[in-house]
Formats: C-alpha cells, sequence, structure tokens
C-alpha cells in the first residue's frame, strides 16, 4: 500500500510503497477514503524538516533539552547517534480521516466490514490507502454524512475540546484569534451553541469566510475594526471568552487576549502560538488562562487509546471517543458547515505535489483532502468498459478437398502438451512450419510434431500464402500484436487466452479485423467444447427464468519464478486465464454479460467475480489461489427453473430436476479415462471452419465481450464498484 513519509533530516517527502498492517484485537483495520491535511500542523512540522539543523533546535527547545539531558546521561557519541538515527528515518504525516472498515478486529462488535467511520490519532490515522485504528480513535459516521465531510472529525475535535475548556453559555461574546482551519470550526461551535463571535485574522478572505459561517464581525488584528466590534457586542466590557486558534512566533494573540477580555474572562490556548503572557494585563483582570489538550480526554493515555480502557461517563462526559461523534452529529444535523472550508480535493497518488504546492505558497488553503483512489473511482459513477464491434465483409468459402496448412507461432508447454497432440495426424490438417525466438526450440517442435519447416522468421510465414491458418501460443503480452499481423496477412487465427490485455489492444484487434475485412478468429475457450459439459447442458434443457451460476476455480499457486507472475509485462493470472471461466459462465447461459463486479482479499490473492446478464441471470466466479492441491480444481453448479447441473472438474456431471413425475437426476454414467476440457473438440471445430469456409466455433463478438468482461475484472477491483459493459462502434 502508499503511505505518506517525511524525512525529518533532509526534508524529504515521499509517497511510500509500505507493506499493509494487520488488524490487531481491540481495532479495525480502515480504507481510507478521505483524509484531511491540517494546513497548521501539518505544514508546521513539513516546513520544520526542511530547516537545517540549528533552525530545528532553535524551532523546538524542549527536543534541545532532552538531547542536553542525553548527553549528560549516555555521552556525546551515544547521542549523537541516536539523535540522527531519529533524525533520519521515514516519520508518517496525518491524524484526521473516514474510511471503510475493511477488517474487524477480536473484541470489536460496534461495527462490521463495510461500515464507514472517522478515525482520529497521529499514529493511526495518517495519510496511508490501510491503517489500523483501536477501538477508542474511530467513531461510525452518521446515516447521510458524506465521507469527505467526516474526515474533519479530529481537527473538529480539536476545536470542540477548545470551546469546551472556555465553558460558553448562551448569549456570552468570544474573541477567537486565528481563522485557519480550527479557528473556522471553533467560529461555528460557539455560533452552535449560542455565542456571538468576533474573528480576528490578517487574511481577509478567512475574515470573509468567518462571517459567512456566522461570526458577528471579524476582521485584523492589528486594526480598530475588531475593539469596536468587540465594544459594541459586549457594552465595553470586553469578551468573556478568547480562543488561541493561531500560529507563529508572535505574542499579538495574547497581548490582544489581555485587552479585549472582560475581567475575569476566560483565555483557552488551542493552536501552537507564542504565550508570553504580560504579567500586569493579566493580573489585574484576574483572566484565567486554559489549555486545550488535543482531541479531549484520553488523549496521551495508552491505556485509553490503545487498550481501549474507556472512562465511565459519569465521571468523564466528554473523552475523545464521545469528542468525535458528537462532532459527526453536529455536522450530519447541519449544525455545522465544513464544505465551505475545502479549498482544494488532490488525489492521494499526488500528495508529495499538493504538500509542496502549500509549503511554496502556490496552494492558498483553510483545508485540503485527499481522496483515495476506490472513492475516486465510486464518485465518478459506473465504471464502463468498452465491448468493440466491427463490420465484415462475407468471405468465400474454401474448397472442401484442400488440406490446411497450419503455422504455430511459439510451441511453449502448452502448445506441445494440449493443443499439437490434437493436430499431429489429424486428417485434413498439414502442420506447415513452426515459429520461435531460437533456432534449437524450432527444430525440436519440427522433430517432435512433424512440421514441414521451421523458422524464426514470422514475416516469412505470415508472407507465404500456402499458410491458411495461424496459431498464436507465445507469452501473453505478444497475442494482440502477433493476431493483428495474421489477420491483416489474411490467415484464419487460432490465439490462445487471452486475446488482450488491455482495452486499447481489444480495440486494436477489432480494427485489423474491420481494416483486413477478416473475421477468422478463434480464442483457446476450449471448456464449452468439453463433452462431459455439452452433454449435461443438452440433460439440463432449455430455460424460462433468469438463472444462478456458481464457478469454483481451485487455480492454486504458481511455482516460483513462473512468467505468469510478470504482471508488470504478462498482465494479471486472472486477465491470462479468466477469459475460460468467463467463456463457459456465458455459454451455459446464452448470453454476453452487461455487467461486472470484483472484489480481492487483500493482496488480491482470491478474487470474487459476478457477471451480470440481459435476463436478470448471475455468474459468480470464485477464483483462488489459497485453497490446497487436493480439491478438485473446477467445480461448478448452474441453478434455474427447479433444476441443478452440477460439473465435478470435468471427470463426472449431474443434473438434478423436479417435475410432475417427481424427482429427476441424471449422473454421467461413467468417467472418462481423463478430464477432456474440450480442446479436442475445439481444434476440430476450428479446423473444420477454416477448410469449409464455415461459421467459426464461437461468433466474434462473444469472444469480443468476454475478452471485455476479464479486463473489466481488473478495473472493478481498482475501482471497487461495478463496472458497466457497453458495446460500441
Amino acid at each position: 500500500m502508499k503511505q505518506v513519509v517525511q524525512n525529518y533530516k533532509s526534508g524529504e517527502l515521499a509517497l511510500l510503497d509500505v507493506p499493509v498492517p494487520g488488524c490487531k484485537p481491540g481495532g479495525v483495520l480502515v480504507r481510507s477514503a478521505y483524509s484531511l491535511i491540517s494546513t497548521g500542523t501539518e505544514l508546521m512540522k513539513v516546513s520544520e524538516a526542511g530547516m537545517s539543523m540549528v533552525g530545528k533546535a532553535r524551532s523546538r527547545p524542549d527536543q534541545v533539552a532532552k538531547v542536553v539531558q542525553s548527553v549528560a546521561t549516555n555521552g556525546v557519541p551515544a547521542t549523537y547517534r541516536k539523535v540522527m538515527g531519529k533524525l533520519d528515518s521515514y516519520t508518517p504525516l496525518g491524524y484526521s480521516l473516514c474510511g471503510v472498515v475493511e477488517q474487524v478486529g477480536a473484541g470489536v462488535d460496534d461495527v462490521k466490514v463495510g461500515d464507514l467511520v472517522a478515525c482520529a490519532g497521529n499514529e493511526h490515522a495518517l495519510h496511508a490507502e490501510l491503517n489500523w485504528v483501536p477501538k477508542n480513535l474511530y467513531a461510525p459516521v452518521p446515516e447521510g454524512l458524506a465521507p469527505r465531510h467526516a474526515a474533519f472529525g479530529t481537527v473538529g475535535s480539536i476545536a470542540m475540546q477548545g470551546v469546551r475548556q472556555g465553558e460558553p453559555q448562551l448569549g456570552e461574546v468570544a474573541l477567537v484569534v486565528g481563522l485557519g482551519l480550527i479557528g473556522q470550526l471553533v467560529v461555528q461551535l460557539l455560533v452552535a451553541a449560542g455565542v456571538r463571535v468576533v474573528g480576528a485574522d490578517p487574511d481577509p478572505a478567512r475574515c470573509e469566510l468567518a462571517e459567512r459561517l456566522g461570526a458577528a464581525a471579524c476582521g485584523d488584528p492589528g486594526s480598530a475594526a475588531v475593539e469596536a466590534a468587540v465594544a459594541e457586542l459586549t457594552g465595553g466590557h470586553g469578551v468573556d471568552q478568547t480562543y488561541l486558534a493561531a500560529g507563529g512566533g508572535s505574542n499579538q494573540p495574547v497581548e490582544l487576549a489581555a485587552r479585549l477580555s472582560r475581567d475575569r474572562g476566560r483565555v483557552v490556548d488551542i493552536g501552537k502560538c507564542r504565550l508570553d503572557l504580560p504579567w500586569n494585563a493579566y493580573y489585574e483582570k484576574e483572566l484565567d488562562v486554559r489549555f486545550s489538550r488535543s482531541y479531549g480526554p484520553g488523549r496521551y493515555d495508552p491505556e485509553y487509546e490503545l487498550e481501549g480502557r474507556d472512562y465511565p461517563i459519569g465521571y468523564v462526559r466528554w473523552t475523545e471517543r464521545r469528542n468525535l461523534a458528537c462532532f459527526l452529529d453536529l455536522v450530519a444535523r447541519g449544525c455545522v458547515d465544513v464544505e465551505p472550508l475545502i479549498s482544494h480535493v488532490a488525489d492521494f497518488d499526488d500528495a508529495v505535489e499538493t504538500y509542496q504546492s502549500l509549503k511554496d505558497g502556490e496552494l492558498k488553503a483553510v483545508a485540503v483532502l485527499f481522496r483515495y483512489a476506490e472513492q475516486a473511482a465510486a464518485e465518478a459513477g459506473p465504471r464502463t468498459v468498452a465491448v468493440p464491434s466491427a463490420t465484415v465483409r462475407p468471405r468465400a468459402a474454401r474448397s472442401v478437398r484442400t488440406p490446411v496448412r497450419v503455422a504455430f507461432v511459439g510451441a511453449g508447454n502448452y502448445a506441445t502438451s494440449m493443443l499439437l497432440p490434437h493436430l499431429t495426424g489429424r486428417e485434413g490438417v498439414e502442420l506447415s512450419t513452426v515459429v520461435t525466438t531460437t533456432a534449437l526450440s524450432a527444430a525440436n517442435a519440427k522433430r517432435k510434431f512433424g512440421f514441414t519447416d521451421a523458422t524464426t522468421d514470422l514475416d516469412a510465414v505470415l508472407g507465404d500464402s500456402a499458410v491458411d491458418a495461424v496459431f498464436v501460443v507465445t507469452r501473453h503480452s505478444s497475442h494482440a500484436e502477433l493476431t493483428k499481423k495474421a489477420l491483416h496477412a489474411g490467415k484464419a487465427v487460432f490465439v490462445e487466452k487471452p486475446l488482450a490485455l488491455t482495452e486499447d489492444e481489444l480495440a486494436g484487434v477489432l480494427a485489423a479485423v474491420e481494416e483486413s475485412g477478416n473475421d477468422r478468429l478463434q480464442v483457446g475457450f476450449n471448456r464449452r467444447f468439453a463433452p462431459l459439459l455439452r452433454e449435461a447442458k443438452e440433460r439440463f434443457g432449455t430455460r424460462t427464468g433468469p438463472a444462478s451460476l456458481r464457478y469454483l476455480v481451485n487455480a492454486g499457486r504458481l511455482q516460483h519464478g513462473s512468467w505468469y507472475l510478470r504482471q508488470d509485462s504478462e498482465g494479471s493470472r486472472f486477465a491470462g486465464e479468466g477469459g475460460h471461466f468467463i467463456d463457459t459462465a456465458s455459454w451455459l447461459l446464452g448470453a454476453d454479460p452487461v455487467s461486472v463486479y470484483a472484489a480481492a482479499t487483500s493482496g488480491n490473492e482470491d478474487l470474487q467475480i459476478v457477471l451480470g446478464y440481459p435476463d436478470g441471470s448471475t455468474a459468480t466466479i470464485s477464483y483462488v489461489t489459497t485453497g490446497p492441491g487436493s480439491f478438485p480444481k473446477e467445480t461448478l453448479d448452474l441453478i434455474a427453473d427447479g433444476k441443478v447441473l452440477r460439473l465435478d472438474d470435468f471427470v463426472r456431471a449431474s443434473v438434478f430436476a423436479e417435475g410432475g413425475a417427481g424427482r429427476k437426476r441424471w449422473v454421467s454414467s461413467r468417467l472418462p479415462k481423463a478430464r477432456d476440457k474440450g480442446q479436442n473438440a475445439e481444434l476440430a471445430s476450428f479446423v473444420k471452419a477454416v477448410r469449409t469456409g464455415g461459421p467459426m466455433p464461437v461468433p466474434l463478438d462473444s469472444l469480443v465481450a468476454t475478452t471485455a468482461a476479464t479486463l473489466a475484472v481488473q478495473a472493478g477491483l481498482a475501482g471497487g464498484a461495478p463496472v458497466a459493459l457497453t458495446r460500441t462502434r
């Protein structure tokens, strides 16, 4: 998964690939939908990281004191190594997000997988695709509250805890100094509590925003406007509370609070600002200075945050978690509006650039959200994958007396074990030429299977008018390109699955069909030709209502070093062989799919694919790699109209039905000598079609629809939403 990190020594920001956190007891694993950048706290940390070592020391005198103590205790060399090691490490960013529960740890019973939660904590609500969050640092999101708004939960809790520390009462007047993200939320919370608010900030845009959100008046803290507004609203007595939500090194906020507070007023520090209290001013008014500790009671208590030990509500009414839930409720009910605070929404992949823009001042914002890929896909609406088509002129039929001359491009394991044995010695077939990338492999194939010729020159074979059909049995990444070349050369083409690995490749193949006028194409979807399955389908008979189909594929793990694992070049494993199972389902249901939904276990090891069909039928394909090798590889059940067709790994089939005569059952009478998955019958049909000029065994539209549906699985996994399959011209 990806996570935003920073090296505090060099200042480097990175979007790093890191392991997925485990789901420990007492918490939940959450997949992020939105996370919020704290434009105050986080940018301060980012800025500090870019300073020199002297600058870092000046900005963090508390840490310097710890270093001095360590030197006294451990000596200079040990302390130096310790400090440098800590500085020269990646540290996380982020502490406020909203996401979907992906896994529930032991001991958690208040949420379930799929629930939307808001999460808090600078160790648990990070800018990362997945986070483990302990029970007391998340809260369920109220129904109807948008995820982008729920992502404000943590900063909202910070603002709320500050307001609670001020103990506002109806009719009072408050001054909020600093109208950044926290300050804007404090303004709204005070207004919701019946308090009239005056805001102070040097940015006119932020002042205007605060007034739109309910503040009575706002202005530059150095201007007379703020003082005049306070005098008018309080009758000259001064404000009841001042909330310091500003940052920086100026002492102006503290001095302004002293000047504008009433006698015995309350001053609450929420932000990290300079606090050189002018003693006389604070003494004479007997001002009550209070600090607000982050999200609320429980913060920095490991027993509360990590071990889930809640405080009794009778003693601690508003804990971290209860503050979080309360803020979400206020936003859900419209008492607080966070949408106007959102200045920018960035895709999570652009996180580093977004931080840099904020740091450089190019992006001026109150609140910035990161939107994660699955959320972006869901908001974009239903994903579509095109199912292209082509218009082809009719072709003249071949003479039935002419033998079919076949060339093979590729002679790997599948070609030599599953295809060539069925063609060698077949009447009406002449193995003309085998093409491989190495001379020796071509010579071996020629000797073993009786090809007339062997070569490494593909163009020579495609230019040979004596060759009628070309078999493309190479690695997946070359299938589409070789198929296009063979079609343009006027050859009938048998291409082993997959036909294409991308939508562009698929469209390119269809373009070649249309440009060449050659639609003589077959993809190696052999299971529909399996004798046992064909007999079972015939016994099942026609259906009148929608069907449910379940197909379990116990694919098993690949051996280390298999080229199937090269997903960057050869596509995913399912992209390579999933078309087999989609084609089988579509053939049994008599239609092409119109929608695809895909989900995967962590790491995409096991897939669940649901195909929708025009008549309301569904097919669920469970493609698993973690099952035992002793279990059958393929089992299938088709249920419709009170009948069930069952296939057990191509060694046994049965049909169950209930009718007027009672229960009926057909079971294949004998076990086949070997699993026949239809390769022989498929090749016989292809050769016959080429020899006679008749229709190809599988209509071109069906081959394309199956390929598009296979590609849609990957799109569905990436987007987390159903994918529509749409026909295009």
